[in-house]
Formats: C-alpha cells, structure tokens, sequence
C-alpha cells in the first residue's frame, strides 16, 4: 500500500486539507542533530544548564522538532520557499508531538501557504509554523502517481501508516 499523504498529493490538495504526523525525540536523534549543524548549546547536552535556564530537563533542538514539516512536504512533493517558525515551549526526549499541517491557500500556479501547529502529549502547543512553497502541478502529480505505481522505491515513508489526514485533534474524522 502507497503512502497516503502521497496518494492524497496525487488526487490534489485542497485549501484547508491538514495532515497530521506524530513522533517521540530521543536524546540520540539530537546528537546527531548538533553533529550535523554543529549547534552545541548546553541546553541540549547539559542538565546543569538547563536548571540555570529553567528547564527542567535537557530539551531538543527546536529545528529537529520543526523539522517535523519535511515529512509532510516530502510526501506531497511541496518546494519550500519560506518557513518561520515561533518555538513557545521547550520540548523534552521522550515527549510525543504532533505537527498538524494546514494547508491555508492555493494558487493555481502552485504556489501554496500552510500553517503548521506542534502540540506535546499535553496538549501544549510547542512550535508554530507557517510555510510558503510550490505543490506539484499536474505534470508532477502524473509522475508522482508513476512513482507510487512503481512501490515509491526512494520514499522510506512509503509504507508508513498511523497518518492523520483531514482529521481532528485526537483523531477523529474532520468535516
């Protein structure tokens, strides 16, 4: 079975269609993290700094958590052009976020803008999005179908199930 954000990016999007991924970070995931952007604030690797800071454990990197979009635009095959991010609390290894994406308005040239809210197992709003970008236009929703016809050998994602897509919060079916 393809991967149903994928599918759902083959039919078109629509204003207003939201997509929902939910993940757990590990502390692992933000070494790697700080490797990779050699972003090595204590507050990532140092319990006494996050007690001077407040926090009450190590937190992850706010762009490892925002991050959470690329899985919607790689689905979909979104082309970012912006994004801003507001981080509004921190987020702790072991915690579940959920990234809501929005999809707010769409040109029919392509271009698109997309809200995204991060929430923890709380509830807790944690990061808000908003993203502007290019969707596929029907030359590439064509070949995005061929691929998904050809078992989407380059999409790791292509068999993962549990998304949300035009769901409430929680779950349940949207309108």
């Amino acid at each position: 079975m393809a991967n149903p954000v994928r599918e759902r990016a083959v039919q078109g999007l629509q204003p207003g269609d939201t997509f929902c991924f939910t993940r757990q970070f590990s502390q692992k995931e933000t070494r790697d993290f700080g490797d990779l952007t050699q972003d090595y604030n204590p507050v990532h690797y140092d319990a006494r700094w996050t007690r001077t800071k407040g926090f009450k454990g190590l937190i992850c990197h706010g762009l490892l958590v925002g991050g959470m979009i690329c899985e919607f635009g790689g689905q979909v095959g979104w082309l970012a052009t912006g994004m801003a991010f507001k981080f509004l609390y921190p987020v702790y290894f072991g915690d579940t976020i959920q990234c809501r994406v929005t999809l707010t308005s769409i040109q029919e040239s392509g271009r698109a803008e997309a809200e995204a809210v991060f929430t923890n197992q709380e509830g807790r709003q944690v990061v808000l999005a908003t993203l502007t970008g290019r969707l596929p236009l029907e030359g590439e929703k064509a070949l995005l179908d061929q691929m998904v016809s050809e078992g989407d050998p380059f999409n790791g994602a292509s068999h993962k199930t549990g998304y949300g897509i035009n769901q409430e919060p929680g779950g349940k079916p949207g309108l």
